[in-house]
């Protein structure tokens, strides 16, 4: 989770607020210190603390992520959504059981 969590804050770059940084990089120190000890309801709590603050940043990098394609789908979508690519052919059947027909 600590490594994962520093490589997510490495490609925010410069997307990632100072106040968000700091509160990863103390959510990540604390929980660095709380798996020393042995206290795992210290280790949930300081887990649980790492992942609101970086699930902050994650959702913020993804809305910006989800924008930016919309925008280039939504230009892109306009030209082809006249011409559909694919022949659909909406059909219905039967299935026969031969059991059925030996009888």
């Amino acid at each position: 989770m600590i490594h994962a969590t520093r490589k997510t804050l490495e490609e925010a770059g410069d997307k990632a607020t100072d106040d968000e940084k700091q509160a990863i990089e103390t959510a990540i120190s604390e929980l660095e210190e709380a798996v020393k000890g042995d206290d795992v309801d210290n280790i949930q709590k300081k887990l649980d603390a790492l992942t609101e603050a970086s699930g902050k940043l994650a959702q913020k990098m993804y809305a910006e992520q989800a924008e930016a394609a919309q925008q280039e789908g939504g230009e892109g979508a306009e030209s082809t959504g006249s011409k559909p690519e694919d022949d659909v052919v909406d059909a219905e059947y039967e299935e026969v059981n031969d059991d059925q027909k030996k009888q």
